[in-house]
């Protein structure tokens, strides 16, 4: 039995079929336009790697320093997601091996009902950080806002900066870039589907760090200069 012939769809309805160089010259030009994008593209990602050289660490082996940076992950139910978790308890474990002395957490608080920082604080209080140790940056948005402001308005010269390894590279690049001295530990996680989500968002990623890196743009709310990082390395001591 012969297959019936299925009709043609309308003209309007057919792709176009791509149209592919005739000439030696023309295919060898298509070529190196493919390749030229190709580096392009991974041009910030290469910016970002050569930023961080020699600036990781890990919590073992990292310099001692004042502070500690940890980057908001996330809340789940109110609580800190599992990688947020895996970044503070980093940040613990630094503090009870006196290697800092004060936590710096920076996140997202837009909304009454979303609150990065103060989850932040309580896991952390839970695990043995005196909760005067702790200082909290409530407009933390993203990793360049992190960066000046931890600068800018809590005066942070020097940090131990703590995140995943997908997202440390882009970290430190950005605190380098923002005028502190920076150490970057990234934490261990099981390589799951969010692993993998995050590596390949750090791809974009690394084109908006470049921008933010040459121009500079000012936080998305900066604030006055406030003294809690100074007022927690004062009581440090005692």
């Amino acid at each position: 039995m012969r297959r019936p012939r299925l009709p043609k769809p309308p003209r309007a309805l057919r792709l176009p079929r791509p149209r592919l160089p005739r000439t030696r010259t023309g295919r060898r030009r298509a070529v190196q336009a493919v390749m030229a994008g190709c580096v392009l593209a991974l041009l910030p990602a290469t910016w970002l790697h050569t930023a961080a050289a020699g600036q990781l660490r890990t919590t073992a082996d990292v310099p001692r320093t004042e502070v500690a940076v940890v980057f908001g992950a996330g809340l789940w139910d109110g609580e800190p997601s599992p990688y947020l978790a895996h970044r503070l308890d980093a940040a613990a474990d630094l503090y009870r091996s006196g290697r800092i002395q004060v936590v710096l957490v920076t996140g997202d608080n837009s909304r009454e009902d979303y609150d990065e920082p103060d989850a932040m604080r309580g896991y952390l209080t839970r695990r043995g950080v005196p909760d005067g140790r702790i200082v909290s940056d409530y407009a933390g948005f993203d990793t360049w806002d992190s960066c000046v402001r931890a600068k800018k308005i809590f005066g942070v010269d020097e940090a131990v900066l703590i995140s995943q390894g997908f997202h440390i590279r882009r970290a430190v690049a950005l605190c380098q870039e923002a005028g502190v001295t920076s150490y970057g530990i990234g934490v261990d996680d099981v390589h799951d589907a969010t692993w993998y989500y995050g590596g390949a968002r750090e791809l974009v990623a690394a084109g908006k760090a470049v921008l933010d890196a040459v121009f500079e743009p000012a936080p998305l709310f900066l604030g006055p200069r406030e003294p809690g990082v100074e007022r927690a390395l004062a009581t440090a001591g005692r």
